[in-house]
This record gives structure tokens, sequence and C-alpha cells, in this order.
């Protein structure tokens, strides 16, 4: 079943198009890693889904439900639901940014909280009883009472990551969640990521870590200047690629990782 469907995306900031015509589709279940270029549209394409960024023509599809249809040259969508029902939907989707955007007032524990009582309305009791579960799961429950400030970079992305699963969400989407760490924190936050797509949560990640994407993805995807140029299961995609552009750009970021 899929997720996530795009179909004809198109994004522009001014005169400058940063998508153009990008449709994907990503099943339940399925992780699919989108790398490529800066400047490519890859986080754009993020940003698309989960209305952080209004397109301006295409279609989106969550879970099979239609959120945005919107026709070139209009500025309208097509699809008229209420704020609460596109809030409804849109909670369906985690996302992980580069910076981490924790509250840095809030320990660990405040941060997993307040999204849940909030939003998703639950006790303070329950939203406690799962945010303690969660900073389990990404190796931080020594730190449920620490501040952002007192946590390292990759201990910060771990309690982002576990922010975002605490509201329940279908699919993650990952925004280069390891760019802005130091190269030794790296590995710590791939691992948590490892693990969810083992589990089998549905995942679209932005990112610069090919060997992740090799490990780790079921499909590998390569944009370049607002299109989607290539797309394989990792195997093929990196022993195999049939784009020029996807050759050069697989022995350039290949031997700088080396």
């Amino acid at each position: 079943m899929a997720m996530i469907v795009t179909e004809n995306l198109c994004k522009s900031f001014h005169s400058l198009e940063v998508l153009k015509d990008v449709s994907l589709t990503i099943d339940q279940g399925e992780v699919v890693c989108i790398v490529g270029p800066s400047g490519a549209g890859k986080s754009t394409y993020l940003r698309a889904l989960n209305n952080l960024e209004t397109i301006n023509s295409g279609k989106i599809y969550i879970d099979g439900v239609l959120i945005e249809d919107r026709e070139k040259g209009s500025h309208t969508n097509k699809v008229k639901i209420s704020r609460s029902e596109r809030l409804s939907i849109l909670l369906e989707l985690g996302m992980v940014f580069q910076r981490f955007n924790l509250f840095p007032h809030m320990t660990a524990l405040e941060n997993i909280v307040i999204a849940q009582t909030t939003v998703r309305k639950r006790s303070k009791e329950e939203a406690t009883e799962k945010a303690l579960d969660l900073l389990e799961r990404v190796g931080l429950l020594d730190k449920t009472n620490e501040y952002p400030s007192k946590l390292s970079g990759g201990q910060q992305q771990r309690l982002a990551i576990a922010r975002a699963l605490a509201m329940d969400p279908k699919v993650m989407l990952f925004d280069e969640p390891t760019s802005a760490l130091d190269p030794e924190l790296v590995g710590e936050v791939l691992a948590v990521m490892k693990k969810l797509a083992e589990d089998g949560m549905t995942m679209i990640v932005v990112t610069h870590e090919m060997a992740f994407a090799r490990d780790v993805a079921d499909r590998v995807v390569f944009m370049a200047d607002g299109v989607i140029v290539e797309q394989s299961p990792p195997e093929e995609f990196f022993n195999n690629p049939k784009n020029p552009r996807l050759r050069e750009f697989l022995r350039r970021t290949i031997t700088r990782e080396e």
C-alpha cells in the first residue's frame, strides 16, 4: 500500500524552479533515501510533504488521502478539507530536521511530553510513560531530566527522533539528520534510524550518508536540478548507475567518504 504519492510536484521561489514535475511513490514499510547535490530540491520536497512549503502545482496523497491538488497558474488548492482534518492527516508524518529544534527551556522528558498533551490530548501520565519508553528506545533514559544544552549533538538528535515518534507517525521524514553533527556522533544517530527501519517504519531520508543508503534503503533516489534523475534498489544504484550525472556524483561522493 502506498503511504506517500506525489504527482508532478512543482515549486518555485520567485524565478527559481526548485521542484520540476516530481512524481514519487513510497510504499508502507519502505525506506527511501534521497541523495543528490546541494540545491537539488531534496529538502524542499520533504517540506512540501508536511506542508512547510506550499507547492505551486501537483498532487500529494498521504495514506491514500489527497490533501493537495493544485494546477499550474492557480494559487488554489482544489481539495477542500477543514484545518482539523488537514492537521490530523499531517500528524501521520513525523519530521526530523538538520537542526534539532528542541525547546531549550525544557528537559528531555518535557520535550517529548509537551506535544503529546497539547496536540494528541493525552494525559500527562500517559504522555510521560510513552516519553520514558522512547527515551529508553533511543538510549537516553539516563538523560531524562537534562536540558538540551547539556546534551551532545548526537544526543539532541536522538531526542528529536524520540519526540517525533511520540506522535505515533506512520511515516518518518529525515532531512539530513546528521549533517550538523561532528563525525564521531553520526553513528549513534544512524543506529537509531537503522533500528527504526528494521522495525518496519516507513521512512524518507534525505542524506549524504552513502553507506547508510546502501545498507538500509529499499530504494535510493537521485535528485538534481529539481528532478528525479534515477532511482533503483541500492545494489543497482551504487554498482550499476545508468545516468552519467549519477555516475559522476557517486564517484565524487564515495571517493570523499573513503
